[in-house]
Formats: C-alpha cells, sequence, structure tokens
C-alpha cells in the first residue's frame, strides 16, 4: 500500500534529499511524495524465489540483478520508484550522482497486493512502458497464483500473457530462461496471507 506523506510539493532534489537521511522508503511522483509500505511474507518469499531463479543464469549472460532498494528515475513522468525485481543488460546507467537510481532496466517484475495490484497494472506500469530500455514487464499477486507477462514486441506493443496454473511456466523474453509458477510460490503460504496488504 501507498499512503501519502504530506500534500507539500517537493523538487526531486528534495526528494533525494529526505530519502538519503529516511529510516523508510518513498515514491516520488512529479512533486508528490509517498510512503512506501512494508511488505509482507508472501512478498518477501516471492522477492527471494525469483532472485534464486535468476541470479545464477544472469551472472552467465552479463546481466546484472537488482531488487527492491534500487531505484529506478522515469524521466517522461518525473517518478523515481523501487521496483522489486530489475534486471538490467551489461552495466547500469545511473542517474545523478552516486550509484542508488538507474535508467536503463530491461526486466521489471512487481510482486502486487491487493492494495497495490491496480496501481502495478495502470500507472506504475505507464510508467515502465516509458522507458526505451525495458522489454518485459511481470506482474506477480501474493494472494493467490496468479502471474501478468508483459513482452514489448518488435513493433513496440505490449504482449500480455496471464498464467494462473503452479504447473505452468514461462520463458523471458529477455534471455532462454524459463520461470515456473511452482518455483516462483514456493512456501507461499496464501491461507495466511494479510488481506490488508
Amino acid at each position: 500500500m501507498i499512503i501519502a506523506a504530506d500534500a507539500k510539493i517537493y523538487t526531486p532534489e528534495e526528494y533525494l534529499a529526505l530519502e538519503a537521511t529516511s529510516d523508510v522508503r518513498h515514491e516520488y511522483l512529479n512533486g508528490e511524495v509517498r510512503v512506501l509500505a512494508g511488505g509482507t511474507i508472501n512478498h518477501n518469499e516471492i522477492i527471494t524465489n525469483l532472485c534464486v531463479a535468476l541470479k545464477p543464469r544472469l551472472r552467465k549472460e552479463n546481466y546484472r540483478l537488482f531488487t527492491e532498494n534500487v531505484r529506478v528515475w522515469i524521466e517522461k513522468y518525473r517518478v523515481y520508484t523501487y521496483p522489486d525485481v530489475m534486471v538490467i543488460a551489461d552495466e547500469p546507467i545511473y542517474h545523478g550522482k552516486g550509484t542508488t537510481t538507474v535508467i536503463n532496466p530491461c526486466l521489471i517484475i512487481e510482486v502486487a497486493s491487493k492494495s497495490t495490484k491496480n496501481y502495478d497494472q495502470g500507472d506504475k506500469f505507464d510508467y515502465y512502458r516509458s522507458l526505451s530500455s525495458l522489454q518485459e514487464y511481470i506482474l506477480v499477486e501474493q494472494s493467490r497464483i496468479h502471474v501478468l507477462q508483459h513482452i514489448k514486441t518488435n513493433d513496440n506493443q505490449w504482449l500480455l500473457t496471464e498464467y494462473e496454473e503452479d504447473s505452468q511456466e514461462f520463458s523471458l523474453s529477455i534471455l532462454p530462461l524459463s520461470l515456473s509458477l511452482d518455483n516462483i510460490y514456493e512456501e507461499v503460504e496464501f491461507e495466511k496471507y494479510d488481506s490488508n496488504f
């Protein structure tokens, strides 16, 4: 869940200064700053499973894997946000000073809760699609087995494929690697899912 921090309008520089001293992460939306709520056990389990599946293969293919503490800057919409999982081909291109913000992900994966699913599928996907480097966007729900895979085609259209069975697997567009839903959801306990997130 994303909660508004206050009604003040921030410059990007003010946001970055706030973020540098804050104990919690914030998202920046064209002047508006929002607190990002903490994750659940299921959210963490899914991110861990994705990293375990992706990291060994990506390392061999000269891709870099980042998780939810690395920001992405989306210039068209003036947005700073923290994808749950982000893959970059070759080397990251950094925005501004330091190595905390990148601009060139080719794959982004968001783990959606009931409260963030509509935002992740709607406005956030609009923001991400404006990144010229992005080739694939995957949305993984944490309250049930449900994965949406969006792949950018050669004519800049986005192809959606939906997966809802734990026996299914799908291939990534950026390299020949398959992910199985069974592995993505390993040790996720839906009956203990907190419906408030």
